[in-house]
């Protein structure tokens, strides 16, 4: 019966994080507005079964996409767009487009802030485009002068953030476009995050860098709808200048039998449910909601922010722009990764991230505006957190296992071997991720970057087989 089927699925979602009440700060965007869900369950549902394949086929998926990318152009500029499943094909067809629309270069390559979104890393690596990582300032921002010495003839686009997501800053980008520019390179802005809420809140009175079209030689821009925009995952939009920037983003093939293939995305087939459903939360929130929504999130970061700075022994990494703060440890007398286990156990998610060339081991919040009304609550368990981490001490990982583990090959290593490390470190078996995380953190965060990257992917590996373990 339908109802057995539901009831299964909910006890199915029934471990998973919150996805509302600003409870779990990162992976999901809550607007806190009433009904939004359903009339975006219903908008879903009405369009779920349309394939947005062939316009001519469905024009009502083409009206729609056409309306979503107008409203991303009235924010941010631009003329043309698509809309994609994702930032991360957002940003993977800017980087097609641009290496396409340079056939001639043999060797092309992407010039990119090293705290660039890692999907960029993706697109370079399935495009076979070679990745100039520049080093960032000391407060996390890309460095114009050092991104327009690394643009040489091989170079088909640049790269910024607005803001970038490890630490929540707006990269210098009329400086940086303005190299691209000079040198006749594409320059891509990532406003996944930041783009619908930005505008609102420089709208506002906040002191919002200038990152859009507005500013002379950005090319692109990315902004992605179930963020800010707090529409269903997952809707993003790719906006280009003009259409002949966009026209290197498309495929078409009529060598074979079958219909003429012609595609304006990665995709193929494309459900018409997620647009839909952002087609429809966008009418109904409207400008003057998402105004409303962006100083509710504005107020929550600003009350958010102070009360970090006021918990001994954390501070607030960089000076962040928007809506992201990443907070690290002052001194070593107690473990971050401990925190995040005690904020979990007091039903809260919030994001630990590695230590990464200057960037020290931390934690990030995406603060959305479900969480305007509960700083204090958020602030109170924190505070706890941080004292209940600091009675607890340092996690203090083996040296001999620590040296161990940074002396070992991630490519040489069998599959057998990684299953024992992965036991090891407390992600083998069938019993589900522990409770607490803290000491398999400590450990990864010994492992080098690639290391590290290979014991998680074997780690995923082993989660996504037919019956395997999914408690945790």
């Amino acid at each position: 019966m339908p109802d057995d089927v539901l009831a299964e699925l909910k006890a199915l979602r029934a471990g998973d994080l919150p996805t509302h009440g600003g409870r779990t700060l990162a992976y999901v965007y809550d607007s806190g507005l009433a009904g939004v869900d359903e009339l975006a369950a219903s908008a879903h549902a009405m369009a779920s079964s349309a394939n947005g394949l062939d316009p001519t086929a469905f024009p009502s998926l083409l009206r729609m996409e056409n309306d979503l990318v107008a409203a991303a152009i009235a924010l941010l500029g631009g003329e043309v767009g698509s809309v994609t499943s994702g930032g991360t094909e957002s940003c993977m067809l800017a980087l097609l487009a641009a290496r396409d629309a340079h056939p001639e270069i043999s060797a092309p390559s992407v010039v990119l802030p090293v705290t660039a979104h890692a999907a960029f890393l993706k697109a370079a690596h399935f495009f076979g485009v070679r990745v100039i990582a520049v080093p960032v300032d000391a407060g996390f921002r890309a460095d114009p002068e050092a991104m327009a010495a690394a643009i040489d003839e091989t170079t088909v686009l640049v790269v910024a953030s607005a803001p970038s997501y490890a630490h929540g800053v707006v990269d210098p980008i009329p400086e940086i476009a303005a190299a691209a520019s000079a040198r006749g390179v594409r320059m891509h802005v990532d406003a996944c995050i930041g783009g619908w809420v930005l505008p609102y809140l420089k709208r506002l009175g906040a002191p919002v860098p200038p990152f859009d079209f507005r500013v002379p030689g950005v090319t692109s821009m990315s902004v992605d709808l179930h963020k800010y925009a707090y529409c269903p995952k997952g809707v993003s939009v790719l906006v280009h200048a003009n259409a002949s920037l966009r026209r290197s983003q498309y495929f078409a093939s009529a060598d074979w039998p079958g219909y003429t293939m012609l595609n304006t995305t990665l995709q193929s087939t494309r459900s018409g449910g997620p647009l839909a459903a952002a087609w429809a939360v966008l009418r109904h929130i409207g400008d003057d909601g998402y105004e409303k929504l962006a100083a509710d999130v504005w107020d929550a970061v600003r009350t958010i922010r102070a009360g970090v700075d006021a918990i001994d022994g954390l501070r607030v990494l960089g000076s962040p722009d928007s809506t992201l703060v990443s907070i690290a440890a002052i001194g070593e007398d107690f473990d971050l990764f401990t925190v995040a286990d005690e904020m979990k156990a007091r039903g809260w998610y919030v994001q630990p991230q590695f230590a990464h060339l200057s960037s020290p081991v931390n934690l990030h919040l995406t603060i959305t505006a479900a969480n305007r009304g509960h700083e204090k609550e958020f602030l109170d368990d924190f505070a706890a957190s941080v004292t209940a981490a600091r009675a607890a001490g340092p996690v203090i990982v083996d040296a001999d296992v620590a040296a161990f583990v940074a002396a070992l090959d991630p490519d040489s290593l069998t599959s057998e071997q990684f299953a024992g490390l992965l036991a090891a470190a407390g992600l083998g078996g069938a019993a589900g991720l522990p409770e607490r995380m803290a000491p398999i953190n400590a450990l990864l965060a010994t492992a080098p970057a690639r290391l590290r990257e290979r014991l998680l992917l074997e780690f995923l590996g082993a989660l996504y087989q037919p019956g395997g373990r999914t408690e945790g």
